[in-house]
């Protein structure tokens, strides 16, 4: 009797599970709902978090830790520049005004509020900050300003903060245990972080494709020379740092050379961001292969214990740690080379991601999303910005996924009039 309990057990938790499965495919987010939900969060973002939002504050071109003004603490620096980052997402995405005006506020507070100012003053640079992954954040943010508005003076900022802080911290290569490696922190026992060498490879990588742009720019390299740095931080990673076998990046290799085996959203994100910015530069198959494996490790088991989404992430630094991931993830699924089997399962993943988090979890009244997927933040308590970011982080790639593949089938009915029948 006890068996045959057991398994009918097993068998409605199934029955349940297919059924919710059903459901929620059934009122799977539409392209229609999803461009309008990011309007929506992306101008939350400007009324919650953007502090020159509130009177008392005019030129306070910085995005606050908490809304409601709940916190007004600077020293949570790195968020800011994946903030802005959501701006362009949405400038792209819409051309409008709104978010262009952002730019060149946000370039003047980020010096004045970067709480290393002083130290980087007397090295000549108050965007300067001891750690290096922010400002490796910075640049990335910067060069897709310039992409967005095509004004120089955010690629050059870019160019410099590479040239004089990020590449200076490579190395030395035939230093013990790393033998390579960009330095997390400038003013620690040197650690090699995947934090800080998967967004420089990005980056040198992303400056590859800018190279003839203002060439006798003083910080400029030839497309040669960054997309070497870029192929020698990328191979380091993969090298110390990546497991093989599952696809999993560990997140560093310290002074005893022991790795710390751990994996974060955000690290499995910026190596696929790497590769396939790599992938764009040589056409090396591997690095496809490199980047669908890494997407599976995320998508796979790290998002299982979750019912299919990766962990709530309510605060801290880890509340902003998935949406680069989905950032990256968005760009390795709209490459045209991908396999199309393997772009219909992150498109579904993003999909499932995107629909659970706004039918459960986001606050319909604030339209603020907390990190919690089932459980909105009351409207009358402060929200924390890292997840609200990454929330606008993923509603943007789904954005962006669905409007690629819009265009593509455009174009296949365009090319095959008959396809429309």
């Amino acid at each position: 009797m006890k068996r045959l309990f057991a398994i009918f057990a097993i068998w409605l938790c199934l029955f349940s599970g297919l059924r919710t499965l059903s459901v929620a495919q059934d009122n799977q987010l539409s392209s229609q709902e999803a461009q309008k939900w990011a309007d929506d969060m992306a101008q939350a973002l400007i009324d919650n978090f953007w502090g020159a939002s509130f009177k008392e504050r005019p030129d306070r071109y910085f995005f606050n830790k908490m809304s409601q003004q709940a916190d007004l603490g600077t020293g949570d620096y790195w968020p800011q520049a994946h903030a802005i980052d959501v701006i362009t997402d949405a400038y792209v995405r819409t051309k409008d005004k709104k978010y262009f005006q952002l730019y060149d506020l946000w370039r003047q507070g980020m010096p004045r509020f970067n709480p290393n100012a002083s130290q980087g003053r007397r090295r000549g640079d108050r965007w300067w900050n001891v750690f290096v992954d922010d400002m490796e954040w910075r640049c990335l943010a910067l060069i897709r300003i310039y992409e967005a508005t095509g004004e120089t003076l955010y690629l050059n900022k870019a160019r410099q903060m590479y040239a004089d802080w990020i590449w200076t911290q490579w190395g030395p290569e035939d230093e013990a245990p790393w033998y390579g490696g960009i330095t997390w922190k400038t003013d620690v026992s040197k650690s090699k972080n995947a934090c800080s060498n998967g967004p420089a490879a990005i980056i040198a990588a992303r400056l590859t494709q800018f190279a003839t742009v203002d060439p006798d720019n003083e910080k400029n390299k030839s497309a040669e020379e960054y997309q070497n740095e870029a192929w020698k931080i990328y191979q380091w990673e993969r090298k110390y740092l990546w497991n093989s076998d599952s696809g999993a990046v560990f997140d560093n290799i310290n002074q005893e050379g022991k790795i710390g085996r751990f994996s974060l959203s955000y690290n499995q994100g910026t190596f696929i961001g790497a590769a396939v910015e790599l992938f764009r530069l040589t056409k090396d198959p591997s690095l496809l292969d490199d980047a669908i494996l890494t997407a599976r490790y995320a998508t796979g088991p790290m998002s299982r214990r979750n019912r299919g989404v990766l962990s709530d992430a309510p605060g801290g630094d880890g509340g902003l740690f998935h949406g680069i991931f989905y950032r990256y993830l968005a760009n390795l699924i709209v490459l045209p080379e991908l396999d199309e089997t393997a772009r219909k399962e992150f498109t579904d993943y993003l999909l499932h991601s995107a629909t659970t988090m706004i039918r459960q979890g986001v606050n319909p009244e604030t339209k603020l999303y907390a990190g919690r997927w089932r459980r909105p933040q009351p409207a009358n308590e402060p929200s924390a910005l890292n997840p609200h970011v990454t929330g606008c982080a993923l509603l943007e790639a789904v954005c962006k996924v669905m409007a690629t593949s819009e265009k593509n089938d455009a174009e296949v009915v365009a090319d095959n009039p008959s396809e429309s029948r």
